[in-house]
């Protein structure tokens, strides 16, 4: 017997940004009366792309970031959308208004709106629907009284804190989310001087952030299954549109559970994620951790950001390869190589470098890792400017 089925209707999201984020309240106070779903797209050719119908327990379909992969269309429910948001402003100390940072067609910006119109608050946008720390602070100074969040990744967050105004700005939020990516301890430190950061883990397939500072939200269940990370309860999709291959979602008892990429820890009941499971970079038979290579590297001072990956090489299978982005030049790359080797052993030195003075992103402001991995592929010699 076929599965009941509501209609899709595509939102094409206007470039206004306040337009944007009318459109979209709107359409989600319908997708909540179950009567039809919502896919926010950007364009009339991702709307052609779409089924007419869905699940019926669906609400919105959004895709993944596909910063590692190919994008999939996950199906949110009401009941998930819901148990996110109430968590959520739980967890936050209550309502407040927001101010939208990132795009409203991926999870992390869509759920600030989606956040707003449940709790009956306000969306401030950018001017012009465009990042840059004057636009921030000018957002900011917008903002009515009373209580303020944002959500960024930490790119913007190191955008912020080298601008004198915006990190001014920062100290009117009575919290800034972080996700998206991994947010250096340094980074982390100064920004937790001018506000009240939190650190969110999750992703699409969980509607956004479900674990704040090591701690599950409210009706979110974390365990630690061969290495990886399992995130289970009413906040996990109900699985992807379509045949996107082996699908990470399972149900025990009454508990929905998605079986993430992540590998994890737990750390004083504190669930700590540790890295993808492919970033771990085999070189000639000793497995080195991504990751770490880039904690290494950002605490030599003049660096801001650090993408590690393994690069294909005959000899001997993989060599590690850094994409670094510096807030100065840098005329020898031995504190770099010896900051890793001190920490990590000589396995670990990245042998190829390629210097940037931006990270290439999504645009959902992520890290465009195929970009970066075609970067460091592509470069012959060691010490190379992008």
């Amino acid at each position: 017997m076929p599965h009941p089925a509501i209609p899709l209707t595509p939102l094409l999201l206007p470039e206004d940004p306040d337009a944007a984020v009318d459109a979209l309240q709107r359409a989600i106070e319908l997708a909540y009366t179950g009567e039809q779903a919502i896919a926010p797209v950007t364009d009339s050719a991702q709307a052609q792309q779409l089924p007419p119908t869905v699940p019926a327990t669906t609400a919105v379909l959004l895709s993944t970031s596909g910063s590692s992969g190919v994008p999939k269309r996950t199906l949110l429910s009401r009941k998930a959308l819901l148990a996110s948001a109430q968590a959520s402003a739980e967890r936050l100390g209550g309502a407040g208004d927001w101010l939208l940072c990132l795009p409203a067609g991926f999870v992390a910006g869509f759920q600030v709106i989606s956040r707003a119109a449940l709790g009956g608050t306000r969306v401030t946008t950018l001017p012009g629907g465009h990042f840059d720390p004057a636009a921030f602070a000018a957002a900011a100074r917008r903002m009515p009284a009373g209580r303020r969040y944002a959500s960024l990744v930490p790119t913007q967050v190191t955008r912020l804190l080298a601008d004198a105004e915006s990190r001014s700005a920062l100290g009117c939020f009575d919290k800034i989310l972080i996700g998206g990516a991994r947010l250096d301890e340094e980074t982390g430190r100064r920004l937790r001087e001018l506000t009240d950061a939190v650190v969110t883990y999750g992703m699409t397939e969980t509607c956004g952030g479900c674990v704040y500072d090591g701690v599950p939200l409210r009706g979110v269940e974390a365990r630690i299954v061969d290495g990886l990370i399992h995130l289970g309860g009413d906040v996990v999709a109900d699985g992807y549109l379509g045949d996107a291959g082996e699908q990470p979602f399972y149900r025990e008892g009454d508990t929905r559970w998605y079986r993430t990429s992540d590998r994890g820890h737990w750390s004083q009941d504190l669930l700590v994620p540790t890295g993808r499971v492919d970033d771990l970079i085999n070189t000639g038979g000793v497995k080195v951790s991504a990751v770490a290579i880039e904690q290494a590297l950002t605490g030599v001072p003049g660096i801001e950001s650090a993408v590690v990956m393994g690069v294909p090489d005959r000899e001997w299978g993989e060599l590690v390869g850094a994409y670094i982005v510096t807030r100065r030049a840098i005329p020898d790359l031995e504190p770099l190589r010896d900051s890793v080797r001190r920490r990590l052993g000589r396995a670990a030195v990245p042998k190829r470098f390629v210097l940037g003075t931006e990270l290439p992103l999504l645009p959902n402001s992520k890290i465009d890792r195929r970009a970066v991995h075609q970067r460091l592929t592509t470069t012959e010699s060691e010490p190379t400017h992008a």
